[in-house]
């Protein structure tokens, strides 16, 4: 097997590895229940993640989507009350919006995606910090119970936090992988000039990727939230890095048009498990970032492809 048809497994492996590394150090890791709560809360990471890969699926990159998650929480909790379970709609449109709004300005304006959401992002702080006033807010009890209790009981045994997440992973996985708008990201992803060539509206194309990704990161944001019921215009930070990571070690490159949402949830996987270990091991808080910014760095060096960086002469 060479190197090439390894590196697709890779996120497999690495996986795997590492969860016999952390059970074998501390065997408790390997308590379903443990594990099961584990999952749980990285479900709005793994919801963020979800997004992000249809923004990098397609050569791009939302680094807005922290603050769309931190805008989410307090637009729940400051109208819980008001629009009951119908909060959960204007969170999702108001993070398709601002996902759109960064489309539209990378593909009408030519601002690269890094530099366009970038800005959305600042933004969208700014908007999240003046409903906010600048402080944190607390969720309403009685309201949070009436409409989102449900999303932290159990089913058969399963968390439906949990349920959720593979239901998302389903959807996402069926869009991209048996929908023309899934055939048409690869595209894009895999060349824009080829796409553009072959008559595939790319403007469009990344409009709803950016969409897509801003509803995903409002769905985090709003499970977050409920968990932890109140809202903040810095309470998902720490989201961004991680949910990039998740999405990179998993094996979706910066490039694009490689990799998608199944690679995603074994990324994602892969940080529940560096997460846990690192709380096993009793690494400091400070020094967590540094890690995951290391695992950043290799996990961009080994998947990117490199026959599209390039310079014909």
């Amino acid at each position: 097997m060479n190197f090439e048809r390894l590196n697709a497994h890779f996120p497999w492996i690495t996986l795997v590895v590492l969860f016999l590394l952390v059970g074998l150090a501390n065997p408790a890791f390997f308590n379903p229940v443990g594990l099961l709560a584990l999952a749980g809360d990285v479900v709005p990471l793994f919801i963020m993640a979800l997004g992000m890969t249809f923004a990098i699926y397609i050569g791009g990159i939302d680094l807005s989507v922290q603050q769309v998650a931190n805008l989410v929480t307090v637009v729940a909790t400051v109208f819980l009350v008001k629009l009951g379970i119908g909060v959960a709609l204007v969170c999702i449109l108001a993070g398709a919006l601002v996902g759109a709004l960064s489309g539209l300005v990378t593909t009408k304006f030519y601002v690269p995606s890094f530099v366009s959401t970038l800005a959305m992002g600042f933004v969208v702080l700014s908007g999240a910090k003046w409903l906010s006033n600048q402080r944190a807010l607390h969720m309403n009890a009685e309201a949070r119970e009436a409409s989102f209790g449900w999303m932290f009981d159990t089913t058969l045994g399963l968390p439906n936090e949990l349920i959720i997440a593979v239901l998302l992973l389903a959807l996402c996985w069926f869009l991209q992988t048996r929908t023309t708008f899934g055939r048409a990201l690869k595209a894009v992803g895999a060349g824009e000039l080829a796409a553009v060539a072959s008559g595939i509206n790319v403007d469009r194309i990344k409009i709803m990727a950016f969409a897509l990704c801003g509803a995903l990161a409002a769905i985090s944001g709003l499970m977050f939230s409920v968990k932890l019921s109140g809202g903040d215009a810095n309470l998902a930070n720490g989201f961004l890095l991680l949910a990039i990571v998740a999405v990179l070690v998993g094996g979706t490159p910066l490039t694009g048009g490689v990799g998608g949402v199944l690679n995603t949830a074994v990324g994602t996987l892969i940080v529940m498990v560096i997460r846990a270990a690192m709380v096993f091991l009793e690494v400091d808080a400070t020094h967590q970032q540094m890690i995951f910014g290391i695992v950043l760095i290799v996990a961009i060096a080994l998947t990117i492809d490199r026959s599209k960086l390039k310079i014909v002469k």
